[in-house]
């Protein structure tokens, strides 16, 4: 008790840890092992096995809930504490101590002959183990062999070394700065008892977390700083990595494998932000093969189509075609974001071609605009709900948008571009931004270059500077070049370059940008 007091008086403070997680510290016993002796202390009352597992422990350590009579009761009976020990101030609905005095027979007077011969015993209410062994054991014959077989093992690692090192300066009165070695210890430690939790298999709860963050990512997407989205996404990926390393069942293997094809083609979609295309292809690559793992022809599209995004605006728009028309083939004839996106990816790709001067490109976009707005009407709120996972109402307007004013066809362009301004929200930057450089097309198209490259100018200098990517400045300087291309060196491109040539965020392995090739005189 007076170890687990001092764990709550140090750790209270700096980490918010309560007494009853304190008292489980203190036996250094895990989440599951209290679950196991509460359990069995109901089956010892001849009750029901109760509802309480791991989550709802997790959540009265955490302070989220507080347990009921019934279950306070039996947390008392395990750690042999009184309520206020455990930080509650109910009374015990038993109206009897819990705590076990010094010097105190260990078993109640009316402890059974027959049982005495066993090594441990479940007595009423409290697990009393063997006088000369304090160690706790599993009594859930389902989790492996005893706790109680062999030595405790002393795996004190370098994590363990680093915390002990802060707690001895803090209790010495020294200052301890947050850096990265203690935090990198909290984190591995932390990951070290998932490890020891999880042993075989990952905790569908855990992956609940996971799908639910995930998902969470297509929200924040465009809202937040592309390095700062790609480190939040990258740790959790790295933490999928680690749980699909271990041999899962077929069941949660394949939802494994699912968070890890949406993570890694996400982190492609951040790459092609960053402008860093090589990356961001080799991250649609693990994409492909985590989607081919779970065999939903959806998700495979879903990839298929996201990676034509990348040779749209750096690469070939052949190579673009060629990705929206397989995905189109994955998706089938049933309704899907993909099934919607791919013949919308598809027009904007023909869009770039007719610039090209490919006689064939322009009539074709259009019947690919028909096919996806007719596929993405059928769609449901929950597939239109998200930027990344989904295809909004705000992105098909959008393409419709680009693939005019490619087409030369700037009235309309522009009528869409202009709607497709009203629908997204002031932090959807990327497209947002993307949106205005391509209204400052239908300008230069009308025959104003300085008010095109004062509405360009304008949409990258409203950016924030940490969210001024590397794929907006490059879909800027292609608008210059569009301007250099058609009116020569005019005074305002100075000016223009200029604004350009601030902060950007890019990838730390993302070369400098070539010199801009305007779109029409694109090979």
């Amino acid at each position: 008790m007076e170890i687990a007091q001092e764990i709550h008086n140090q750790c209270g403070p700096l980490f918010g840890t309560s007494q009853v997680k304190a008292h489980r510290l203190s036996h250094g016993v895990a989440l599951s092992d209290i679950v196991a002796q509460v359990r069995a202390l109901y089956e010892v009352d001849g009750k029901p096995a109760p509802r309480l597992g791991e989550t709802l422990l997790s959540a009265y350590e955490s302070g989220y809930k507080r347990p009921g009579p019934e279950y306070l009761h039996y947390l008392c009976a395990v750690y042999r504490v009184e309520p206020d020990e455990l930080g509650f101030t109910s009374p015990c609905i038993c109206g009897r101590g819990h705590a076990v005095r010094p010097g105190a027979a260990t078993a109640p007077p009316h402890r059974t002959a027959e049982r005495r011969d066993e090594p441990d015993a479940l007595i009423g209410s409290v697990v009393i183990p063997r006088p000369d062994d304090r160690r706790w054991i599993s009594v859930n014959e389902h989790r492996g062999p005893d706790r109680a077989e062999g030595p405790v093992s002393m795996d004190v690692g370098e994590e363990d070394i680093v915390l002990r090192r802060t707690l001895l300066q803090l209790l010495a009165g020294a200052g301890v700065a947050l850096d990265g070695q203690f935090l990198g210890a909290v984190d591995n430690l932390r990951r070290k008892m998932d490890d020891t939790l999880v042993n075989a298999t990952v905790s569908p709860t855990m992956l609940d977390q996971w799908e639910e963050t995930t998902a969470g990512y297509g929200q924040l997407y465009q809202a937040t700083p592309s390095l700062r989205m790609l480190c939040d996404v990258l740790l959790d990926f790295s933490e999928v990595r680690r749980m699909c390393d271990k041999r899962q069942p077929v069941d949660l293997q394949e939802r494994l494998c699912r968070l890890a094809a949406q993570l890694s083609g996400l982190s492609g979609l951040i790459m092609i932000n960053l402008g860093d295309h090589r990356l961001a292809r080799s991250f649609f690559r693990t994409a492909r093969t985590a989607a081919d793992e779970t065999g939903d022809r959806h998700l495979r599209a879903w990839v298929t189509v996201r990676e034509a995004v990348l040779p749209m605006y750096y690469g070939d728009p052949r190579e673009a075609l060629h990705l929206a028309r397989k995905a189109q083939d994955l998706a089938g004839r049933n309704p899907s974001v993909a099934a919607a996106m791919a013949p919308a990816v598809e027009a904007r790709a023909l869009g770039q071609l007719a610039l090209r001067g490919r006689g064939d490109a322009g009539p074709s976009a259009r019947r690919a605009l028909v096919r996806g707005r007719a596929v993405f009407d059928q769609l449901s709120n929950e597939k239109t709900g998200d930027l990344v996972f989904g295809f909004t109402e705000r992105q098909m307007t959008f393409y419709e948008g680009d693939t005019f004013t490619n087409l030369g066809d700037h009235k309309h362009g522009d009528e869409a571009l202009s709607r497709a301004l009203t629908l997204y929200s002031p932090t959807d930057r990327v497209d947002l931004t993307l949106v205005r450089l391509d209204r400052a097309t239908c300008q230069l198209h009308a025959g104003h270059p300085d008010a095109a490259l004062q509405a360009g100018q304008d949409a990258i200098l409203d950016l924030p500077t940490e969210h001024r990517s590397a794929i907006l400045v490059h879909r800027a300087r292609q608008l210059g070049a569009a301007v250099n291309a058609r009116c020569g060196e005019i005074p305002a491109l100075k000016d223009f370059y200029e604004a350009l040539s601030g902060p950007t965020v890019t990838s730390p392995t993302t070369e400098p940008p070539p010199a801009a090739v305007p779109r029409s005189e694109q090979v």
